[in-house]
């Protein structure tokens, strides 16, 4: 190796690779006819998306001006037209940027400018969202409206007047960013993760080694989350495998539905978050059909809390997987597959999120990126190439997101002997009472195995004696009477007194995300608008004494 060639002959760091749209291209081709998504009552072939894409592709760069690296925002609920823009924006080489569509216009307007999109896709009822993307500080210079709408031509004439067209895309480099995908904004405006070519070519291959073993063109897949985060990652997985999408028919979840589609279509893997598992198997439609065609009910974006585990392993039988990761790392940290699941407590290893996916490493380090020793509780710190580019235009959140080459996650954890994942909880989740560190996820547990609780959320809160103490903010099962008194009484002997949470308090129900995770900020942006942080500074508290 001459120091003239510092790679010995090898190919560039950023060498050329196959563009993702083309996991469409070789599902078309080898089953043209076979049924690509569904939607309602309509079905469309994958020769039929193939051809729509490919419309849509060329009308992109020939009548948009849109190029590589340029950015399209795309606005809108799960359709057939959010599913097919995917694969148009990457077959030209550009970004494909979708948002939460459940995001106020601001918030869109926000992620307009901070991505730099020069086009918008955008469903006809979010007209409000795309006026905001059009006014000034945005670089969005057409919409393409989902639907009649005043806001820009229609997608499906556009699709229409370009059938049978097909355009000759860009080279693709490993390193080229084919999605931006928008973090949650737990704790600020949400942060672009650049997702790029070739990092998401390993992802759907460890994604389907993984998750869903032996999927092929046979399988059906359903999606219940918005694809615009992780089901739609889980799709691009589905497409690599042609195996058929169905998309619910409304926005808002209809169980029994869902758990007719399943009969009917004989469906084999899903996508979801825990909350969704919870509410799928509670309901009493999950007993009126048939779903033993289920192999994987993959589940991630939060812990599964073991009450709500062991419901769903008895409804279900053993199909669950779990896995752990951050958008930034496209999920792909840890796995829990189905044989890792068990309703007996001691072969479960209650509380882990599984061991290390194909090709990527964890390390749990302390605060200044040192080893701690196995079982210490610490940061979970990942590398490998599932691991995102970073964030866009944004250098200070790099920094402190990455630590010598190791993306910080910002979630606290240990490993035991085998290697096998213990989640505390988010740092930031964690609190500090009377000098001792509280970690929530441990006393929402203890919570959740109380009959007569469905959900639980302890967030930690300032304190004039403690410094800061647990409030637990609990929903009662239908036609559950709970006191807060009962509740304590419940924990006693469960944790420790330092652990106990100050005030239980009882609401309709949990603020949650778009993609059904809780959402602690939330929590105690209500609890201070509604007085109960002042009201609980004053009340005298938990007695302890400070050694506990």
């Amino acid at each position: 190796m001459s120091p003239s060639d510092p790679a010995g002959g090898l190919a560039p760091a950023s060498t050329r690779v196959m563009n993702l749209s083309h996991f469409l291209t070789q599902a078309a081709r080898r089953y043209p006819e076979a049924v690509s998504l569904v939607h309602g009552a309509r079905e469309w072939t994958w020769g039929e998306i193939e051809a729509r894409v490919n419309a849509m592709a060329y009308a992109l760069v020939n009548e948009f001006g849109v190029k590589k690296g340029d950015r399209v925002l795309v606005q809108s609920a799960n359709c057939v037209q959010m599913f097919e823009s995917l694969f148009a924006v990457l077959r030209i080489g550009a970004v494909w940027v979708p948002t939460n569509y459940r995001q106020t216009p601001d918030e869109v307007a926000h992620l307009a400018q901070s991505s730099g999109a020069s086009l918008m896709i955008c469903q006809a009822a979010f007209e409000a969202h795309a006026q905001a993307c059009r006014a000034d500080g945005t670089d969005i210079r057409s919409v393409i409206a989902i639907g009649p709408s005043t806001i820009g031509e229609d997608y499906d004439a556009i699709v229409a007047r370009h059938l049978g067209r097909s355009i000759a895309g860009p080279a693709i480099h490993r390193d080229d960013p084919c999605w931006f995908f928008y973090t949650s904004g737990t704790t600020g405006r949400p942060k672009a993760a650049v997702l790029t070519h070739g990092q998401m070519a390993f992802v759907v291959n460890n994604h389907n080694a993984d998750l869903f073993p032996g999927t092929t063109q046979g399988d059906r897949s359903i999606v219940v989350a918005p694809l615009s985060h992780g089901a739609g990652i889980h799709q691009l997985c589905q497409v690599a495998r042609a195996a058929t999408t169905i998309l619910m028919p409304s926005d808002k979840l209809d169980v029994a539905t869902f758990w007719a589609l399943v009969e009917t279509w004989k469906v084999t893997n899903l996508f979801t978050v825990p909350t969704i598992v919870k509410l799928l198997v509670e309901h009493p439609s999950v007993d009126a059909h048939d779903h033993s065609s289920l192999r994987h009910v993959i589940y991630a974006g939060a812990p599964m809390y073991r009450a709500d585990q062991k419901r769903a392993l008895e409804k279900l039988g053993p199909v669950l997987v779990q896995y752990f990761g951050l958008g930034e790392v496209t999920g792909a940290i840890t796995v829990l597959p189905p044989a890792h699941h068990s309703l007996d407590d001691e072969a479960a290893r209650v509380g882990t999120c599984g061991v290390e996916r194909m090709g990527m490493q964890v390390q749990i380090q302390d605060g200044e990126g040192r080893e701690v020793a196995q079982g210490e509780t610490g940061e979970i710190c990942v590398v490998g190439p599932a691991v995102f580019a970073g964030y866009y235009r944004n250098p200070e959140a790099n920094a402190k997101a990455f630590r010598d080459g190791w993306f910080r996650t910002g979630d606290l954890g240990h490993v035991d002997a085998q290697g096998f994942l213990f989640i505390t909880g988010r740092a930031s989740d964690m609190f500090i009472s009377g000098g001792s560190n509280v970690y929530p996820r441990e006393i929402e547990e203890k919570l959740l195995m109380h009959p007569d609780i469905g959900e639980a959320a302890i967030v930690g809160v300032p304190d004039p004696v403690w410094g800061e103490v647990g409030v637990a903010v609990c929903i009662a099962r239908d036609g559950a009477r709970l006191s807060e008194a009962e509740v304590k009484a419940w924990l006693e002997g469960k944790v420790a007194r330092y652990k106990m949470p100050k005030a239980v308090l009882f609401w309709d129900e949990m603020p949650k995300s778009a993609y059904g995770k809780i959402t602690k900020k939330t929590i105690r942006a209500e609890l201070e608008r509604s007085g109960a942080l002042d009201r609980l500074a004053g009340a005298t508290g938990t007695v302890r004494t400070a050694a506990e």
